[in-house]
Formats: structure tokens, sequence, C-alpha cells
């Protein structure tokens, strides 16, 4: 799905941070791919995390908002997370730990699973995200995020199919449906200069977690449910509660993440089990 394009007085930020320069390659067509993990029944759905290191302020960032509308296009397995850095209304600072883990070098970046570099050109290169979903993942997650006043609860769930060890969680709190001018250096979104009241979704606006994640202490075998509520006021920076979204995911001892997930407010999910 293309992004909405809503007019707005909002004025495009300021380029400090630089923003990489590789020329446009024409977008092939993507051919669908079930992943690359199978089916095993007991197991469950798959999911890949996408981290988009971007700026409202890059003008060769479309490439990647692109080429996460052309990975949704090919599977419902994609979690995206947009990590706005630099001179931009949406910065989030404590995502330059991130940063120094991958060695990152320049914007666009984005990562899958944290260990993976999405190569360019991303539109194109949509079977390397695909193929990182499967069903048959070892274990699954389910969340229940709710809102009272200004006060969020969000239970997490995580259900082992096999016994794990040394696992680290990390809970995103992200903001959809923000609008705000978006340099473009490149052909998408009609290939102007300046695209006027674009659309930033996924937008990373807070952690519940350490950015790193926290250790998960407990029972993790298989057959294991492990469980954790989150009570926190909503992150000053959202602007709209309503608009909110939440990311869970589980990382092995070298930080490659096993699984994620995302939830809406008020939803109440159940695991995602391969039948």
């Amino acid at each position: 799905m293309f992004k909405k394009i809503i007019p707005t007085l909002a004025i495009a930020a300021l380029a400090l941070v630089s923003c990489g320069t590789a020329s446009q390659d024409p977008v092939t067509a993507p051919t669908p791919t079930t992943g690359g993990g199978g089916s095993v029944s007991g197991k469950f759905s798959k999911n890949v995390l996408i981290e988009d290191y971007t700026g409202t302020w890059c003008g060769y960032c479309p490439r990647v908002a692109y080429g996460i509308e052309q990975v949704q296009l090919q599977t419902t397995k994609a979690v995206p997370v947009a990590i706005h850095r630099g001179n931009d209304p949406y910065n989030f600072a404590a995502a330059s730990v991130l940063e120094t883990q991958i060695g990152l070098t320049g914007y666009p970046t984005a990562m899958l699973n944290r260990k993976t570099t999405w190569t360019y050109p991303e539109p194109s290169n949509v079977n390397q995200v695909v193929s990182l979903t499967g069903n048959n993942a070892d274990l699954g997650i389910s969340m229940k995020p709710t809102l009272s006043g200004t006060t969020l609860s969000l239970d997490v769930n995580v259900k082992f199919a096999a016994d794990m060890s040394n696992l680290k969680l990390v809970v995103y709190v992200l903001e959809n449906n923000l609008i705000y001018n978006q340099t473009n250096y490149t052909s998408y979104y009609g290939g102007t200069a300046t695209i006027t009241g674009f659309q930033h979704d996924n937008v990373l606006r807070g952690t519940l977690t350490d950015i790193l994640g926290d250790t998960m202490t407990g029972t993790t075998t298989n057959g294991s449910t492990w469980t954790k509520t989150f009570t926190a006021q909503m992150p000053a920076a959202v602007t709209n509660s309503a608009k909110t979204s939440f990311v869970a995911f589980v990382m092995d001892y070298t930080g490659k993440v096993i699984n994620s997930r995302k939830a809406n407010l008020n939803d109440n999910q159940s695991f995602e089990i391969v039948p």
C-alpha cells in the first residue's frame, strides 16, 4: 500500500546527518515466496523484524519506506520499525547505542532481525526479507496492550516449542500516521524533491525495556509460557495514543532476533501456533 500524501504546512527538516547517495535502480516485480523455514506443526509463525534507520531529512530514505510497502504486499509476517535519527521531529536519541552495535555508516540503513543488512536496492530485494519468515519458529509471542488515561498496561507472553536459554526481550512503542514533509532524492512517490504531507508509520517513540534487551529470567523450556506485564506512562513523545502500536521481540545470546510480533492498542492476541 502506498503512503498517503496529505497537504500540510510542515517545513521539511534540515539534513544534518549525511545521507547515502546510491543511485536509484528500477524496481522489478518481486517473486512470491513462502519463506525460508517451511512449516512445522506445533511450532509458531516466524515474523521478520525490519529496523529502518531513517529521517525526514534523508533524501534516499524513501526507498526503504517504499521497499517495506513491497514486502507487505508479499507477506503479513513483516514487523517494521522506523527509527528516526538526526535533525528530525521524531528523532529517537536512544538508538545511538544500536547504531554503534551495528556499525551504522549512513542513512538509510535497514537491518533484518538486528543482524542482517537489507541489501540495496531494497524495493527490488523483497525476497531477502520474505525468506526470513516461515512457520517453524521455536517460540511464539502474544500481547495485550490497554490504556487507562495515560497509563499503559502491556501483557507479553512467550510460549516455547523447544528448550531455550540466555534470551532477551525488547518491547517498543510505535506511533502511526505522523504527517511531516519528507525530503526525496528518489523516483518513488512521484519523484518530487519534497513529498509534502508524507505519512510516517511505525515510528519508534519509546521502549518498555532496555533498547538492547532485558534478560528473560524464569522458565523458558519446551511447553512453558513466560509472561510479563509492563505498566508505564505512555511515552511523552506520543502525540496521539489512539495511533500507537507495540512490537515485542525475543533475541538469542548473540543478539539475533528469534521471533517478533506487532500488536495494536486493545488487541488481545493468541499465539500463532502452526496447526
